[in-house]
Order: C-alpha cells, then structure tokens, then sequence
C-alpha cells in the first residue's frame, strides 16, 4: 500500500454534491506542495476573487488566499458561499516556538488563537474576549486532531513525518524579535507556531458552521528575523509529505454535513 492509498484512501467520489475539505493556503508555492501530496492531478474551478484547485483523487479544493488573517477569510468565506465542505483546513509553512516545534516539525493545532487581535492598556496587552468583544480562539475537533496527528505519527501503518500538537498562533505581524517571542510565548503557554491565516479561515468556517483545523510545517523558528536560517524549501517538501499520509477522505466523511445543510454552488444558483 502506497502512502497515497493509505492517507487518502481508494474510495470513490459519488457525485459533486459530496462534501470536501477547503485547504486554505496563503501562497501558491504552499498549494503546489499540497497537490502535490495529493494523488492524482487538479483541476481549475473559478471562484470570485480567486480560483479553487480540485484534486482529482481526493475530496480536497485548494485555495491560495493570500497571506494574513483578512485575506484568509474573505477567500475562505468565498469558497464556502460557493461549495459545500465538511472541514476547513488552514495549512502552509510557519515560525515555530523552540524547543518543541523546531524546524522541519510538523504542527497540528488544537487552538487556533488570534494573538495580537486587542488593545494595549497601561495593564498591557488585553484580547478582545478580555475586552468584552468577541473571541480570539477557535477550538479545532478533538477527533480530527487526533486522526491527523495519528497519520502523521503513523499509527495508521503509514510512515509519517510526526507531528507536534499545540496552539497556532495567528498574527498581523511576523514576529521579528526575542522580546516579541517570548512576550508571545507567555502570554500563550505551549504556543506551538505562529502563522497569519488561520484565525482568518476558523471565522469564516464558524460563520458556516463548518469545523477547521490548522496544519503547519516549520521553516523557521520565532524570534529575531534571521532569513539566513529559515528552510522554506525543507518546509514545503515537509507539508507535501504530511499530505500525502493525511487522511481526507475520513476527515470528509466523519464531517460531512447533513443533506438539508448543503447548498448550491455559486455558479449554479438561480437557473430555473
């Protein structure tokens, strides 16, 4: 059994209504590296604003939304108004916080946390939950946590990367300092990478009703901007070898919505 067979599963698609899951992407080097993990190759759906790419041999639509948490959620809720999906993935390559996530880890997140979304006060820095606002956490389904990370450790008989399970922390500004790092790193304990999208795909996928996740691989570790160190290229190939061990096609099925929740796409709407 390859790690195809074995990630994705040989089951069949039964039609276009089926649910799948959106991979949310900032770039396209990072949806090239996830189809490329997929079997089978893509093709190009049209969606305003940007294109959805559909694997032929998963349930899988990958989007490349741009980078940062805005652009995340207008591309994601865009591909959301237009197809159903049973899980939101947001995926790409991260800092991560040493020592536990160092680079060429493989990050699954079990919180997905705005970190900088609030106020400073004379106290210091309030979140806009403490502030009375809204919330800065999405918190991903345990299950789905657990058979991703299972696949990623090989629990499933595959041969996986591994995986490091914690909080993903999503941010407007890449952090560039040990100050900035270790600021971050105590006000959120066992933070275990920081990107900028996936707080931006947990709303839009919330406003759907639909469950996401987070996905990283680590190219670099948080702290001072040194571009010397960061490994995006080792980093691409890592997210490419966690999905080919990644089990979609049950992710799809154990959260795929009930038939009155689905709707139509976009380009369908409205023909009589």
């Amino acid at each position: 059994m390859t790690a195809h067979d074995a990630g994705n599963g040989a089951h069949e698609q039964s039609g276009p209504a089926r649910a799948r899951l959106l991979v949310v992407v900032a770039v396209p080097a990072e949806a090239e590296a996830v189809l490329r993990g997929l079997p089978g190759g893509a093709t190009a759906l049209p969606l305003p604003g940007g294109t959805l790419h559909r694997s032929a041999g998963a349930p899988v639509d990958v989007l490349a939304a741009g980078v940062g948490p805005a652009a995340a959620a207008a591309a994601a809720s865009a591909a959301l108004a237009a197809h159903p999906y049973a899980l939101a993935l947001s995926a790409g390559i991260a800092g991560g916080f040493a020592p536990h996530a160092p680079v060429g880890a493989t990050v699954v997140a079990d919180a997905i946390v705005a970190a900088d979304l609030g106020a400073e006060t004379p106290e210091g820095f309030a979140d806009v939950t403490e502030l009375g606002f809204g919330t800065v956490r999405h918190t991903p389904p345990p299950a789905a946590v657990a058979l991703v990370t299972g696949a990623l450790e090989g629990r499933d008989g595959t041969t996986g990367p591994g995986a490091v399970v914690g909080p993903v922390l999503t941010v407007s500004t890449v952090t560039g300092s040990a100050a900035r790092a270790a600021a971050l790193a105590a006000r959120h304990p066992g933070a275990a990478a920081e990107a900028m999208e996936g707080f931006g795909v947990a709303e839009a996928a919330a406003r759907y009703g639909v469950p996401a996740l987070e996905l990283r691989t680590v190219s670099n570790p948080v702290g001072p901007r040194d571009r010397a160190a960061w490994r995006i290229g080792e980093a691409l190939a890592a997210l490419e070898r966690a999905f080919a061990v990644l089990p979609v096609h049950e992710l799809a099925a154990r959260h795929e919505p009930e038939p009155a929740a689905r709707h139509e796409p976009i380009e369908e709407a409205g023909r009589g």
